[in-house]
């Protein structure tokens, strides 16, 4: 399944990460990790996506990069590497 398609079937994974990205920046923190916002949002919500896990981690990257291409002021908020 494409990034593309996981976001459209969990629409609401976007507006948490959005929510608690947020959250961490008004908290003052100048980086941090997207998987430590999917944590977040798998402990601290009821979401649940279909299939074996509650929030598939594998797109971990894909919302940290849509968040810094969204909020362009953010950019380097969470560090990636590069896609080979």
């Amino acid at each position: 399944m494409t990034f593309e398609q996981y976001e459209n079937e969990n629409d609401e994974i976007w507006t948490a990460f959005v929510h608690y990205t947020n959250i961490t920046i008004y908290k003052g923190f100048d980086h941090y990790s997207a998987k430590g916002i999917f944590e977040l949002i798998r402990w601290h919500t009821g979401i649940k996506t279909e299939g074996t896990f509650k929030i598939n981690n594998n797109y971990s990257a894909d919302y940290a990069r849509k968040f810094m291409e969204v909020y362009p002021k953010h950019k380097g908020f969470f560090r990636t590497r590069i896609r080979k």
